[in-house]
């Protein structure tokens, strides 16, 4: 019997594919400004970043890395790729699936964390803290009753997810498929 799982292609397909050196360039620019977006959204974010100014974090996921340092603005652009880092995290999960599982869930995924702990304490405040207003963002563009409206949707869609990956595991560890009692049909007085 073959226990592979249908997406083992797709898996092993995604842990050979090399994006050009421009894309991962152009990726890892846009994803500094939208993590400064977000951290200009909240002041006290930029002043807890603010104590640890020119540190430099490597975070790493499988083949990806990258050098974030922390400006003197409380903000963050790309360290030099010769900067030495002061903070180390890597993402210990390799399977996107996984990843995505727990961010989907409400968790954080396993992480690895090594060097500066008062620096790794402020990002994990900002990790538990900081939220992103997709809301106040998307109102923006189409207005505030859609965004609104769409935000709602969404929050529900999120919330049935979480439901189902909740129950998932549940089915999955008993190995056998839930079944609701039913009641027996009364039995007829002597």
């Amino acid at each position: 019997m073959n226990n592979t799982s249908p997406f083992s292609f797709l898996q092993s397909l995604a842990t050979r594919f090399q994006p050009p050196a421009w894309v991962v360039d152009e990726g890892q620019q846009k994803l500094v400004l939208f993590l400064n977006h977000v951290l200009m959204q909240e002041k006290e974010a930029q002043n807890r970043l603010l104590r640890k100014k020119g540190s430099v974090v490597h975070v790493r996921w499988g083949a990806f890395g990258l050098d974030l340092l922390i400006t003197p603005a409380g903000l963050l652009d790309r360290a030099s790729p010769d900067a030495k880092p002061d903070l180390l995290l890597a993402v210990a999960a390799e399977s996107p699936a996984v990843v995505m599982q727990s961010v989907i869930a409400g968790k954080p995924p396993p992480v690895k964390i090594e060097g500066d702990v008062q620096l790794a304490a402020e990002l994990g405040w900002l990790a538990d803290n900081l939220r992103w207003d997709v809301e106040e963002d998307l109102s923006r563009l189409i207005g505030d009753v859609p965004a609104h409206t769409l935000a709602g949707a969404a929050r529900q869609v999120l919330a049935g997810l979480r439901q189902f990956l909740a129950q998932a595991p549940a089915a999955a560890a008993s190995g056998a498929a839930t079944v609701t009692p039913q009641a027996e049909p009364a039995k007829a007085a002597p």
